[in-house]
């Protein structure tokens, strides 16, 4: 369910939510290891290395426009969102809160990097179970497009996901993910998200 804020308490409200979401990145930090581990198991090039603020450009708000391949048809829903982005820890985090009135959804996206590894993770959390998902995907950005990898278990068969940051400006980007059902030879897009900041 969302909360309908007040003005005077609005403020109040962003402190103490991003409080709460720079500990939650605390709690991932011991996780960072096993991502890295995903990686090398996924392929991540690790020739293009992770550097602190690379997803500075995601800070603000946003108005988002998404399209979700409904499951088992090739028909799409089409729908409206919103999102709050923070940079934190001086660039080494993330986090996005997206709300979806519309499907009655919201969750949070954490980014991470590995400073050791120059390696970053990218972790879901959905507002209706409230739990992390793991392993992350994990992946870097080249020549400004960001694309992150996990092999996952879609029932009782492994398939692999990723997600990808691209057409980054000043004032838009894109995300979408997709699913490999062939180890990667091919891919089908199931959700694309555009992205519009709010002046």
């Amino acid at each position: 369910m969302l909360v309908q804020l007040d003005h005077e308490n609005v403020d109040d409200h962003l402190v103490e939510r991003r409080a709460i979401l720079i500990t939650c990145v605390g709690l991932l930090l011991g996780g960072l290891e096993l991502n890295h581990i995903e990686a090398q198991e996924t392929g991540t090039d690790q020739k293009h290395l992770g550097k602190p603020g690379d997803f500075d450009f995601l800070a603000g708000k946003w108005k988002i426009q998404n399209r979700r391949r409904k499951p088992g048809v090739e028909e799409w829903d089409e729908f409206e969102g919103e999102a709050t982005c923070w940079t934190v820890l001086g660039g080494v985090g993330s986090i996005e809160e997206l709300r979806i009135p519309a499907r009655d959804f919201s969750g949070i996206g954490i980014r991470l990097l590995d400073v050791q590894q120059k390696l970053w993770s990218d972790h879901w959390v959905n507002g209706k179970v409230g739990v992390l998902t793991t392993p992350g995907q994990t992946g870097v950005f080249v020549d400004g497009v960001g694309t992150f990898t996990a092999n996952w278990m879609d029932g009782d068969k492994q398939v692999k996901v990723k997600g990808v940051w691209d057409q980054i400006t000043p004032q838009s980007c894109r995300w979408y993910q997709a699913v490999s059902n062939d180890d990667g030879a091919t891919w089908e897009e199931n959700w694309v998200m555009q992205w519009q900041r709010i002046k």
